[in-house]
This record gives C-alpha cells, sequence and structure tokens, in this order.
C-alpha cells in the first residue's frame, strides 16, 4: 500500500513510499532526510517509531502515540503535540520551543536539556518526566501535573535557575497544590526538606550552603501569597 504524509496546510505531498504502515513511512522519510515540517501526522500511531533528529517543526501531531518513541534532538519547533501520548518517549536535547504539549502525556519522557521555552504544558500529566537541564523559561506549567507529592502545579508554578552547587545542576521550585517543593540533581522535596538537606550535606556556613538557603528564601517569597 502507497502511504503518502500530507502537508497540513496545502496537503501537498510531502513524502510518500510502498509500505505495510504510515509509521514505517515516516521512519522512512527520516531516515532519507526527506522534508516533513508543517507535515499531517494527526493521530499517527508512531509508537516505538525511531524520529532521531527528525526536523517536524510545526507539525500535526495532535493526539498521536508517540509511547516510547526515539525523538532525541529532534526539531519539534511550534509543532502541535495537543493531548499527544509521549509516555516514556526520548525527547533528550529536543527543541520543544513553543510547541503546544496542552494535555499531552509526558509520563517518564526523558526531557534532559530540551528546549521547552514558551510551550504550552497546562495539564500536561509529566510523572517521573527528567526535566533536568530543560530549558522551560516562558513555558505555562500551569495545571501540569508533576505526580506523586509535588501534584499539580498552580498558574505561574515554577521558576529555574542555575546552574548551581558543587555539580552545576539546574534548580528547579514548584508551587503546587501540595506546597512549595524543589528538584535539584537527584533530590525532590519540600522547601524545608531542601533546606534540612543543603544543610546536611554542606553546613550552615559554606558557600554553597548559603548559595541554596538563600535560593530557599527567594522561593519563599517569589511563592508567597503576598501582593505585589
Amino acid at each position: 500500500m502507497k502511504y503518502q504524509i500530507l502537508n497540513r496546510y496545502d496537503s501537498r505531498v510531502q513524502f510518500e513510499l510502498e509500505c505495510e504502515s504510515l509509521k514505517e513511512a515516516v521512519v522512512r522519510a527520516v531516515k532519507d532526510g526527506a522534508n516533513l515540517r508543517e507535515a499531517n501526522l494527526y493521530g499517527a500511531n508512531l509508537y516505538g517509531a525511531d524520529l532521531g533528529e527528525a526536523d517536524l517543526r510545526g507539525a500535526d501531531l495532535r493526539v498521536a502515540n508517540l509511547r516510547w518513541a526515539n525523538l532525541y534532538g529532534a526539531n519539534l519547533r511550534g509543532a502541535d503535540l495537543h493531548g499527544a501520548d509521549l509516555h516514556a518517549a526520548n525527547l533528550h536535547w529536543a527543541n520543544l520551543r513553543e510547541a503546544n504539549l496542552y494535555g499531552a502525556n509526558l509520563y517518564g519522557a526523558d526531557l534532559r536539556g530540551a528546549n521547552l521555552y514558551g510551550a504550552d504544558l497546562r495539564g500536561a500529566n509529566l510523572y517521573g518526566a527528567d526535566l533536568r537541564g530543560a530549558d522551560l523559561y516562558g513555558a505555562n506549567l500551569g495545571g501540569a501535573d508533576l505526580g506523586g507529592k509535588i501534584g499539580k502545579l498552580k498558574s505561574g508554578g515554577y521558576f529555574t535557575c542555575g546552574p548551581q552547587g558543587s555539580r552545576g545542576d539546574m534548580l528547579i521550585a514548584f508551587n503546587s497544590d501540595n506546597g512549595m517543593f524543589v528538584k535539584v540533581g537527584c533530590f525532590t522535596g519540600s522547601l524545608d526538606e531542601f533546606r534540612s538537606a543543603v544543610i546536611k550535606t554542606h553546613g550552615e556556613e559554606s558557600k554553597h550552603s548559603k548559595l541554596y538557603l538563600g535560593i530557599a528564601n527567594l522561593i519563599e517569597y517569589k511563592f508567597s501569597e503576598e501582593e505585589a
């Protein structure tokens, strides 16, 4: 059977292949370096597909099945992934700048180093997602669910700073319905747990300790309910 990948806006054929499935056609298109910008892949079943370093800028991937897909280094800038299933997908170093991930399932996804600048992550499932080094500047995480003790974020309920500490880790602070939390390196815990861990690890007088404790105070003030 011949499968065609069409442009989402003008329906022109961007790639076609005699094969057994659309997934096979997409994988082959990526391997051949075909132009898949603004491709219409609405609802496509791409479970486990190897799409490493694919150029899918502006593509329509709404409600697509991308579970366990390899999107390492893929360019998804401006792509529409509204409601897409990205459970355990590899998005390490992927460019998701200004992508629409509203309501997407990113459970257990590898988002290390991903560019999520300005991305819409409202209502997304981020439980177990690895966000180390991810750029979340300007991203909208309102109502995103990080699961576990963090739970659902409030509107504007996060910020990042770093690299910090002896290992140069990025610190991410969250404000959720369950309180204020910090994620840095392998540590994830409440603001009070973070303070205790800092003192236990670095003492009270070291430079690292003073820096981290100062950041903790900043987090507490930023997320306080005191009016500006």
